[in-house]
Protein backbone atom coordinates (compact mmCIF):
# COMPACT_ATOMS: atom_id res chain seq x y z
CA UNK A 1 0.00 0.00 0.00
CA UNK A 2 1.18 3.33 -0.61
CA UNK A 3 1.77 6.41 1.33
CA UNK A 4 0.20 9.79 0.33
CA UNK A 5 1.88 12.23 -1.70
CA UNK A 6 1.60 14.66 1.63
CA UNK A 7 3.33 11.86 3.90
CA UNK A 8 5.98 11.03 1.38
CA UNK A 9 7.12 14.81 1.42
CA UNK A 10 6.93 14.97 5.21
CA UNK A 11 8.81 12.04 5.52
CA UNK A 12 11.45 13.28 3.29
CA UNK A 13 12.03 16.18 5.38
CA UNK A 14 12.58 14.23 8.59
CA UNK A 15 14.75 11.87 6.37
CA UNK A 16 16.87 15.17 5.11
CA UNK A 17 17.29 16.12 8.97
CA UNK A 18 18.01 13.03 10.23
CA UNK A 19 20.67 12.61 7.33
CA UNK A 20 21.97 16.48 8.26
CA UNK A 21 22.17 15.37 12.29
CA UNK A 22 24.47 12.15 11.35
CA UNK A 23 26.66 14.97 9.01
CA UNK A 24 26.81 17.47 11.51
CA UNK A 25 25.47 19.59 9.13
CA UNK A 26 24.24 22.61 10.98
CA UNK A 27 23.19 24.72 8.33
CA UNK A 28 20.82 21.69 6.44
CA UNK A 29 19.20 20.46 10.10
CA UNK A 30 17.94 23.69 10.70
CA UNK A 31 16.65 24.55 7.00
CA UNK A 32 14.34 21.47 8.17
CA UNK A 33 12.63 23.22 11.35
CA UNK A 34 10.52 26.29 11.44
CA UNK A 35 11.92 29.42 13.35
CA UNK A 36 8.57 28.89 16.22
CA UNK A 37 9.96 24.69 16.43
CA UNK A 38 9.93 23.34 20.04
CA UNK A 39 11.69 20.55 20.93
CA UNK A 40 9.84 18.22 24.14
CA UNK A 41 11.10 15.22 26.11
CA UNK A 42 8.49 13.41 25.99
CA UNK A 43 5.47 14.65 27.04
CA UNK A 44 5.81 17.51 27.79
CA UNK A 45 9.02 18.69 29.05
CA UNK A 46 10.22 21.76 27.04
CA UNK A 47 14.11 21.54 25.70
CA UNK A 48 14.45 23.90 22.88
CA UNK A 49 11.66 27.03 21.83
CA UNK A 50 12.88 28.81 18.56
CA UNK A 51 15.22 28.02 15.81
CA UNK A 52 18.20 29.78 17.62
CA UNK A 53 17.41 27.43 21.07
CA UNK A 54 17.53 24.43 18.53
CA UNK A 55 20.45 25.89 16.80
CA UNK A 56 22.55 25.97 19.81
CA UNK A 57 21.90 22.85 21.38
CA UNK A 58 22.45 20.88 18.33
CA UNK A 59 25.95 22.70 17.66
CA UNK A 60 26.94 21.32 21.35
CA UNK A 61 25.56 18.08 20.72
CA UNK A 62 27.40 17.97 17.25
CA UNK A 63 30.90 17.89 18.87
CA UNK A 64 30.31 14.14 20.13
CA UNK A 65 32.86 12.29 18.63
CA UNK A 66 30.54 9.17 18.10
CA UNK A 67 27.22 10.80 17.63
CA UNK A 68 24.87 8.81 15.13
CA UNK A 69 21.85 8.00 14.81
CA UNK A 70 20.22 4.57 13.02
CA UNK A 71 16.77 4.96 11.88
CA UNK A 72 15.15 1.16 12.79
CA UNK A 73 11.63 2.74 10.95
CA UNK A 74 9.34 5.53 10.42
CA UNK A 75 5.74 5.91 9.62
CA UNK A 76 4.18 8.91 8.50
CA UNK A 77 0.72 9.78 8.31
CA UNK A 78 -1.08 13.56 8.42
CA UNK A 79 1.31 15.65 9.41
CA UNK A 80 2.91 13.30 11.77
CA UNK A 81 6.43 10.83 11.39
CA UNK A 82 7.57 9.03 14.02
CA UNK A 83 10.70 7.14 13.67
CA UNK A 84 12.02 4.38 15.77
CA UNK A 85 16.23 5.00 15.84
CA UNK A 86 19.23 3.47 18.06
CA UNK A 87 21.69 6.44 18.99
CA UNK A 88 24.83 6.85 20.07
CA UNK A 89 25.77 9.05 22.05
CA UNK A 90 28.79 10.51 24.25
CA UNK A 91 27.22 12.09 27.85
CA UNK A 92 28.53 12.58 31.07
CA UNK A 93 27.34 9.33 32.86
CA UNK A 94 29.36 7.63 29.35
CA UNK A 95 29.31 6.54 25.78
CA UNK A 96 26.70 4.36 24.34
CA UNK A 97 23.56 3.77 22.66
CA UNK A 98 19.93 4.95 23.63
CA UNK A 99 16.71 3.29 22.16
CA UNK A 100 14.54 6.60 20.73
CA UNK A 101 10.93 7.11 19.47
CA UNK A 102 10.81 10.65 17.51
CA UNK A 103 7.69 12.35 17.28
CA UNK A 104 7.46 15.03 14.54
CA UNK A 105 4.39 17.54 14.00
CA UNK A 106 5.02 19.21 10.24
CA UNK A 107 3.61 22.21 8.83
CA UNK A 108 4.18 24.45 6.03
CA UNK A 109 6.97 21.73 5.01
CA UNK A 110 9.14 22.14 8.45
CA UNK A 111 8.99 20.57 11.51
CA UNK A 112 7.02 22.98 13.60
CA UNK A 113 7.18 20.83 17.30
CA UNK A 114 9.23 17.06 18.09
CA UNK A 115 8.76 14.81 21.08
CA UNK A 116 11.58 12.49 22.04
CA UNK A 117 10.83 9.81 24.55
CA UNK A 118 14.36 7.70 25.08
CA UNK A 119 15.39 4.57 26.70
CA UNK A 120 18.19 3.96 29.61
CA UNK A 121 21.94 4.58 27.98
CA UNK A 122 22.75 0.82 26.99
CA UNK A 123 26.75 1.05 27.64
CA UNK A 124 29.31 1.12 24.24
CA UNK A 125 32.01 -0.70 26.57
Amino acid sequence: MEIDTQSRKEAEIVRRQLDAYNARDIETFMSCWAENAEIFAWPATLLASGAADIRARHVERFKEPDLFAKLISRVAVGGLVVDREVVTRNVPEGSGTLDVIGIYELEEGRIRRAWFKQGALVSGS
